[in-house]
């Protein structure tokens, strides 16, 4: 007899397992994630954002209480809703998430919360992607546009001795006010922005003593000199060659900021864009010139181990704060995500940004993971609309929005 099953009809693809209805599936509801969403709707294509916390905007919400933006509220916009005049031109952490909210809900963006993925490979069938997401989902895009952060998960250097260490340790990403340190000696271990800026709020909200350790001094510029802000610098020269630029900033430095040689904190013998394009953006004062140079924020050296109980520096010396807060940076964790494709150099950023996608992976493409100098919110706005008309023009698969 022959097998009863051999001539039963296949069943029938779902709906949504055709390509050609296949959205494209956004990972990470932050501006970059939203802004590009925003623009492939604007395109007519459907876009998904795929978030894995119960909100948008989660990594702004764990930003720290004073933190506003370093780049003006008119360049810090995303495509199709400026930033209210009300809120000023530096923005407030508070207010950064007030407008994310408000611009998910002013472009009706399509948003599921509480999936996070973690996985992206092709499709079985070749014309798509395929998403491995929690509870066991199994997602198939026509494209995807990873947008999970470029502060993603803190790094930690791995000091020898840091676990004997018994004062209170925690990364900037934990730090929230001044408050908890009041009266006690804290050592912040980083010059970055964040580090310089969680210095000045340390001491003005009564820290006993602040070092700030670094391993290398930074350039550190004016926010805004006669309301000419840092940031129009920075879009006015992104486009020239980075030796000229290097060369152009000199001057301007000596003109604009003080040396602090005298006071641990020499002018970096690198340039100002050299160092940018490594991913070190010079340091905004927002109080810190004037901190280190009446000697509330004392410079230290560089944290090489910590010892019985104290910290060890690279000039030898030996401190014993209360606590270390290290702001030493975030990863980007992509590896597991997309690691597995080839589309990540050496430090782990992708190779490609915007736009392009890489070759042997077409309809991959990654928004929000450079850090110019020119502002991060303004060049991930800009990217997100090269990304909808890439896809809209080389994704025919990706779903139509109705009209």
């Amino acid at each position: 007899m022959a097998d009863s099953t051999a001539s039963a009809p296949p069943a029938a693809p779902h709906p949504a397992d055709r390509p050609a209805d296949r959205p494209v599936y956004v990972i990470g509801g932050g501006p970059g994630g939203l802004a590009a969403a925003h623009a492939l709707r604007a395109q007519g294509v459907r876009a998904v954002v795929l978030e894995k916390s119960d909100q948008v905007g989660a990594s702004w919400r764990r930003h720290y209480d004073r933190l506003h933006l370093h780049t003006t509220r008119r360049l810090s916009s995303l495509p199709g809703l400026p930033m209210p005049r009300r809120f000023g031109r530096w923005v407030s952490r508070d207010n950064v998430v007030r407008y994310l909210e408000k611009y998910a809900e002013y472009h009706r963006l399509e948003i599921v919360t509480g999936v996070e993925v973690s996985r992206v490979e092709r499709a079985p069938d070749g014309s798509g992607w395929l998403l491995h997401a929690t509870g066991g989902r199994r997602l198939t895009g026509a494209a995807v546009v990873v947008a999970t952060g470029y502060n993603h998960t803190p790094r930690i250097p791995d000091w020898p001795g840091r676990a004997s260490f018994t004062g209170e340790f925690l990364h900037a990403s934990a730090y929230r006010n001044p408050a908890p340190f009041a009266g006690r000696d804290v050592l912040v271990v980083g010059v970055g922005n964040t580090g310089a800026e969680i210095a000045v709020d340390l001491v003005e909200g009564g820290a006993s003593r602040v070092r700030l350790s670094v391993r290398t001094a930074p350039h550190i510029v004016r926010r805004s000199t006669a309301g000419w802000a840092a940031q129009y610098s920075g879009v006015l020269v992104r486009r020239l060659p980075v030796w000229l630029v290097d060369r152009l900033a000199r001057p301007l430095a000596r003109i604009s900021t003080p040396d602090l040689s005298a006071h641990g904190l020499p002018r970096p013998d690198t340039g100002l864009l050299s160092r940018a394009a490594e991913g070190a953006v010079p340091v905004q004062d927002v109080g810190l010139i004037d901190a280190v140079r009446t000697g509330r924020v004392e410079v230290v050296a560089a944290v090489e181990a910590f010892e019985d109980g104290k910290v060890v520096l690279a000039d030898g010396s030996r401190v014993e704060p209360d606590a270390v807060i290290a702001a030493t940076g975030y990863v980007r964790a992509l590896e597991d995500l997309v690691g597995h494709l080839g589309v990540l150099d050496a430090r782990g950023k992708p190779v490609v940004h915007g736009g392009r996608t890489p070759p042997h992976a077409p309809g991959l493409y990654f928004q929000g993971f450079t850090n110019p100098i020119s502002g991060m919110l303004r060049e991930l706005a800009l990217d997100a609309r090269k990304i909808a008309k890439a896809i809209a023009r080389q994704t025919p698969g990706a779903s139509r929005l109705p009209g």
